[in-house]
């Protein structure tokens, strides 16, 4: 057993309300230099709907993530490396600008100009901001947000394709009739990143401390496989550059102890960020279960308990510091994935172990039941209704558990039952043991969960230790090197040519076992006191 520490983020899908706030701030962040007028790091998606960029979960389209081939191994759907040499130039399986949007500005101008008398009201022209030439409005990163747009494209919503056709006949597009919830979306810095594996110039690397997935801005050649693999289409091409970008968990934060800037901003309070340790041994196995369904229990089963005593003394060993198995045994994260099981993956079956999680979004159950005649503290009652709810069971199973909706109902039903025991507990005192029963929890449980998940303060929400402390000084002196942001350059974030003059004295490089994905070698770097520190080179496909 070889254990790694990852941060990882839950979001609580109850609680969005589709402000775009994250959105918002993360683009001011990050992406508001030349080069990234497309790029949203952070975007929030109303679904039903195709989404950003357009049909993006369509891999048949797409080719991203990983598959099975006939000898059962685990292989990147773009192809293996010679496949993928024979697309460096001509890669046929990228997103074109109109699959994301073509960005435009606004002549601001003719309402301050426009000369005295006109009988009409001036209006400001939409002009391309790529090319500069006046242009119409025909898509948007959130075009179809709250519906707005729903009407003319998501039937072509890759889940709607996958649900059976029963299932798929519920989901109508009348206003009044469908159903909508939002969907916020950051790169899923996955356990078994695809598109880590298809750079052909090692520039994409997962940290080894905290599993962050960054580009190595010096390495990278815009060889453009990253966007291909990546099944999320979480990665970019800066068009001024040349180069990829994609979100950085706001790594300089999270240093620090501090949530990523979408956490920070949240106007729901939806996001949780903690540390989740795991056994990296595991982690190939996980993700090559030939059945898609038992997907979400082989990730689940990668993360190890970090009450357990033998758990932590493998940390320590491993060179873990005492701060951060402590936040992993207060963590928010591995509660709601693994203690309370009410945390899903977007898209397991693409086998990247992604390890943004969520909670799904329940309809408002009680009164449906009510609505249905029934009694709505009967657990049997509440568990049947679930069922022909207004957000059908099946679409969630598309969108979380590779089709499996017995998985989703699990989840709704917890979630059910904790509104109908603490509704009872407030009212009357009373303790409903037979809904505990129902979803074998305690009350203890089900209290703690009510409180994460509805009043849980800052410091409940967001457990984040700061850098280990061996690397605070080399932190600290890049930063003064810098005598300003270190990110704030021409390209963007990333890690840079002063990333490696600023750890020039502190690792050497040795050729060794990736330590990410056994069976698989490349350079690593490695601290001279022999514990591992920061992966430079890509872990490659062994197709």
């Amino acid at each position: 057993m070889r254990i790694r520490a990852q941060v990882a983020m839950v979001m609580n899908l109850d609680k969005c309300i589709g402000c775009h706030t994250c959105s918002v701030t993360c683009k001011q962040t990050w992406t508001n230099r030349e080069g990234t007028e497309y790029v949203w790091f952070n975007n929030v998606e109303t679904k039903p709907g195709i989404g950003y960029p357009k049909g993006y979960e369509d891999q048949d389209r797409w080719h991203g993530g990983w598959r099975l081939d006939s000898n059962g191994r685990l292989t990147l759907r773009s192809g293996g490396r010679i496949k993928r040499l024979t697309r460096l130039f001509a890669n046929p399986d990228l997103p074109s600008i109109d699959d994301y949007y073509e960005p435009a500005t606004f002549d601001k101008d003719i309402l301050v100009s426009a000369p005295a008398g006109l009988t009409d009201t001036p209006v400001k022209r939409p002009y391309s901001t790529l090319t500069g030439e006046p242009m119409s409005v025909q898509w948007g990163a959130n075009w179809e947000d709250s519906l707005g747009g729903a009407h003319e494209h998501a039937g072509q919503d890759p889940n709607i394709a996958r649900m059976p056709a029963d299932a798929a006949a519920k989901v109508k597009f009348e206003f009044e009739k469908t159903f909508m919830f939002h969907l916020p979306r950051i790169c899923e810095h996955c356990l078994n990143p695809a598109c880590v594996s298809a750079c052909p110039s090692g520039a994409m690397y997962k940290r080894d401390e905290d599993g962050i997935v960054l580009v190595d801005q010096d390495r990278c050649r815009g060889w453009r496989m990253c966007v291909s693999a990546c099944p999320y289409k979480k990665v970019y091409v800066n068009h001024a550059t040349g180069k990829a970008e994609k979100c950085t968990f706001c790594f300089p934060r999270i240093e620090a102890g501090q949530p990523t800037i979408c956490s920070e901003t949240c106007v729901g309070r939806l996001r949780y960020l903690g540390i989740v340790l795991y056994d990296e041994d595991s982690v190939g196995a996980a993700a090559s279960v030939p059945d898609e369904h038992d997907l979400l229990d082989a990730q689940r089963g990668v993360f190890l308990d970090p009450h357990d005593p033998a758990v932590q003394q493998a940390a320590r060993d491993a060179g873990m510091p005492d701060e951060w198995i402590d936040a992993a045994r207060r963590s928010p994260v591995w509660r709601l994935i693994s203690e309370y099981r009410i945390a899903l993956p977007l898209h397991p079956e693409y086998r990247t172990l992604p390890m943004v999680w969520y909670v799904p979004p329940l309809s408002p159950v009680l009164d449906a039941v009510g609505a249905a005649g029934r009694d709505d503290t009967d657990a049997d009652d509440v568990f049947h209704t679930i069922r022909d709810l207004r957000i059908p069971v099946e679409y969630l199973a598309e969108l979380f558990t590779a089709g499996d909706a017995d998985a989703v109902a699990g989840v709704l039903m917890k979630l059910a039952t904790m509104r109908s025991y603490m509704r009872a507990r407030t009212l009357d005192g009373t303790v409903a043991q037979d809904l505990l029963d129902s979803i074998d929890m305690t009350a203890d449980q089900v209290e703690a969960m009510y409180r994460l998940l509805a009043i849980a303060k800052y410091d409940e929400r967001y457990v984040i230790p700061t850098a280990y402390d061996k690397d605070a000084a080399a932190l600290e002196a890049q930063a003064a090197a810098q005598g300003d942001c270190s990110l704030d350059c021409e390209g963007g974030p990333g890690m840079g040519g002063d990333r490696t003059a600023a750890t020039v004295e502190q690792f050497h490089l040795v050729e060794g076992d990736s330590g990410v994905h056994p069976g698989r070698r490349g350079l690593m770097a490695r601290r001279r006191d022999g514990r591992v520190g920061l992966s430079i080179n890509p872990l490659r496909s062994g197709s």
